[in-house]
C-alpha cells in the first residue's frame, strides 16, 4: 500500500500547477471534450489496449489536447514527457469493482486497480480531474479551493504545534520531578499524532499546488521546525529497555491507524503505544530512561547516549550523576561530561521555570 500512495504522490506532483501535463488538462477542461490518459506503458497496459494507432510524440499540451478530441484513451510514458498512443480502446476486467457510474470512470478504475498504472480522468459533463492509483482515487480540485483548505489547515497546525509545545514542556518538568504517569506520555503521543497528520494533509496540497504551493510550503517548514525528537524517541523512553526498534516501528503503526475518534481516547492512545496493558490504566507510574532530553544536547552521538542510559538506572539517576560517574562511561570525556551535566540542569531549571511560572 505504501509503494502505491507514493506513485499517487508522484502522479499528484506532475499534474500540479505549472507542469505542460496540468496545463494540457486545464485545456481540455476548457474545451469540454473529456480525456482518459494513461501514464505508464508495458505488458499489463498493453494487453488492455485495443485499436488506436501508435505515435510515439514529444509530450505537448497542445498535441494533448488535440488527441483528447478524438475517442479512446491517451497513452503516455510513466513521466508524461512522450504520448506513445492515441485512440485506444481500453478493455480492463470487467469483473473489478468500481463504484463510478460513468464508462470512461469505471474504466479508468479499472485499468488503474489492474494494472497499478496512474490513470487520469477528466469528465466532460463535471469538469473534474480525478486521478487512480491501484485502489487510490483522488479528485483534484482549482487552485484557489485547495489554497483554502491550505490556509485553514495551517492555521489548526499552529494550534496544535503550540499545543504540543506545552505538552512536551509539561512532560519534561514531570520528568525531572519523577511524577510521570501513563497518561501524560498518551497525551504526548496524541498530540504528536495530530501534528503529523494534519502536517500530512498539508503536505498533500502542497504536492497539488505544484508552484502555487511555496509558500504554503515553507510556513508548513516553520511550523514543524523545532517541534524536538519524535514519537518515536518518546516511546524508545518509555518502553522497556530491551524493545527493539520494530516493536517501537509496530507501536508507531498502530498509533498512525487509529481512527480521530479513537485517537481522542487517551486509554486506546496508551494501549495501542504498549505504555499499558489492555486494560489502559492511564494513572500508572512511568519511569523515563532518558534519552528523549538527551536527544536535546547538541553533538550529542546516538551511541553515547544508549551507553550513558545503560549506565544509570533512569533519569533520575542520569541527573543526579557527577563530572566523575559520566566520565566513566565509555567515549565520555571531561568536556563531554560537562555538556551533559550542564545542559541536563539548564533543561531542569527551565523546565520548572516554565511550569510554576
Amino acid at each position: 500500500m505504501k509503494s502505491h500512495e507514493t506513485a499517487l504522490r508522484r502522479t499528484l506532483a506532475r499534474v500540479s500547477p505549472g507542469t505542460e501535463l496540468r496545463t494540457g488538462l486545464e485545456r481540455i477542461l476548457r474545451g469540454r471534450t473529456g480525456a482518459l490518459i494513461v501514464l505508464g506503458f508495458d505488458r499489463s497496459v498493453e494487453s488492455l489496449c485495443s485499436g488506436g494507432f501508435d505515435i510515439d510524440t514529444e509530450f505537448t499540451p497542445t498535441k494533448l489536447r488535440e488527441l483528447a478530441k478524438m475517442d479512446g484513451a491517451i497513452v503516455c510514458d510513466k513521466e508524461a514527457t512522450r504520448i506513445l498512443k492515441a485512440g485506444v480502446q481500453l478493455m480492463p476486467d470487467a469483473s473489478i469493482r468500481t463504484q463510478e457510474s460513468g464508462t470512461r470512470h469505471r474504466s479508468a478504475e479499472r485499468t488503474a486497480k489492474q494494472t497499478g498504472v496512474p490513470v487520469i480522468s477528466v469528465s466532460q459533463s463535471m469538469s473534474v480531474i480525478t486521478i487512480y492509483v491501484a485502489d487510490y482515487r483522488y479528485a483534484i480540485d482549482g487552485s484557489q479551493a485547495i489554497m483554502a483548505r491550505a490556509n485553514q489547515a495551517l492555521q489548526t497546525l499552529e494550534h496544535y504545534s503550540n499545543r504540543l509545545e506545552q505538552v512536551l514542556g509539561s512532560l519534561s518538568a514531570l520528568e525531572i520531578e519523577a511524577a510521570v504517569t501513563a497518561r501524560d506520555v498518551a497525551l504526548t503521543l496524541q498530540r504528536m499524532e495530530m501534528v503529523r497528520r494534519i502536517s500530512d494533509e498539508i503536505g498533500w496540497y502542497v504536492l497539488e499546488l505544484g508552484s502555487d504551493g511555496r509558500l504554503i510550503s515553507l510556513q508548513l517548514e516553520e511550523l514543524t521546525a523545532g517541534t524536538g525528537p519524535g514519537p518515536g524517541v518518546v516511546l524508545r523512553d518509555y518502553l522497556p529497555e530491551a524493545t527493539t526498534p520494530e516493536v517501537i516501528a509496530e507501536s508507531l503503526d498502530r498509533l498512525a491507524r487509529l481512527s480521530s475518534t479513537e485517537l481522542i481516547d487517551l486509554q486506546r492512545v496508551a494501549v495501542a503505544a504498549g505504555l499499558t496493558g489492555p486494560q489502559g490504566n492511564l494513572e500508572v507510574d512511568l519511569h523515563p530512561h532518558g534519552y528523549r532530553l538527551l536527544e536535546g544536547i547538541k553533538s550529542m552521538p546516538r551511541a553515547v547516549a544508549k551507553r550513558l542510559v545503560a549506565q544509570f538506572d533512569g533519569l533520575q539517576s542520569l541527573m543526579a550523576a557527577n563530572l566523575e560517574d559520566l566520565m566513566s562511561v565509555e567515549g565520555i570525556g571531561e568536556q563531554r561530561a560537562r555538556t551533559v551535566r550542564e545542559s541536563l540542569s539548564r533543561m531542569a531549571e527551565t523546565s520548572l521555570l516554565e511550569r510554576f511560572m
